[in-house]
């Protein structure tokens, strides 16, 4: 009894002792749970980097920002270049309609005007029909901000990530399973997976093949034929010397 007495008039007169030995206990156990929820997070995980960052197809809405000024209505070349692009695009691609955000109340808001129709007629120019676009009005927040013509539409889009996510060290360590295991890190992989989603042209590709398109039936003939003969089968390009550079040393 006399014992507890005296340690708790200790640690009375040493109350910043008692304070360090509690956040000491405190930021151990921490770092305990931090590992432990770290090791979970990569357990978790399969080993295979495609598994971990997987590519994913879903519809994002492709987009492209018109600038209209004062005085001018119309669209320049680039943008009459880069509008009609687009509308083929969608005829290919397009998921949904096309929205058009035409600004109102605004200093440009008379040629932006003259802008959506040459946009409109630029879209049914390529085929889209009208019932395909919607014309939408909004006033900009912020004023120091030009109005512009925003024209988007949904389209299937291949995705990939999140990247950098670090659930544990690189380095050496007893809770590091990827250094003490030999396996590959939680990030390992994720930038080609993301860049391979970017790069593909159709996102359906990743989950299933194309098509075979049909069989060119006539060069297919002349080759049976030549066989059938007995004759080569191999193409003869007769303007291939044509090409050469120099004869030196024929």
């Amino acid at each position: 009894m006399t014992k507890t007495t005296s340690t708790t008039s200790a640690q009375r007169r040493h109350p910043l002792g008692l304070a360090a030995s509690l956040i000491g206990l405190a930021v151990t156990l921490g770092a305990c749970q931090h590992a432990a929820d770290n090791s979970l997070a990569y357990i978790d995980a399969p080993a295979d980097y495609r598994q971990r960052h997987p590519i994913a197809v879903t519809e994002a809405d492709r987009s492209i920002v018109v600038f209209v000024g004062r005085s001018r209505g119309g669209l320049t070349a680039e943008q009459r270049a880069e509008v009609m692009g687009m509308a083929q695009d969608w005829m290919r691609e397009g998921t949904g309609a096309v929205t058009v955000d035409v600004p109102i109340n605004t200093a440009n808001a008379r040629a932006a005007q003259e802008s959506l129709r040459e946009i409109q007629a630029s879209f049914a120019a390529a085929g889209v029909p009208p019932r395909g676009i919607i014309v939408r009005n909004y006033h900009p927040e912020d004023p120091r901000q030009m109005p512009a013509i925003r024209v988007n539409y949904p389209k299937m889009t291949a995705v990939a990530g999140p990247c950098g996510v670090w659930p544990e060290d690189l380095g050496p360590s007893i809770y590091n399973k990827s250094y003490t295991q030999n396996k590959s890190y939680y990030n390992f992989g994720c930038a080609n997976q993301r860049n391979l989603a970017a790069m593909v042209a159709d996102p359906t590709d990743i989950v299933q093949p194309r098509a075979e398109t049909p069989a060119y039936t006539s060069r297919r003939n002349i080759a049976f034929e030549k066989y059938r003969k007995g004759n080569t089968t191999a193409t003869t390009y007769p303007e291939a010397d044509k090409a050469k550079l120099s004869d030196t040393g024929k």
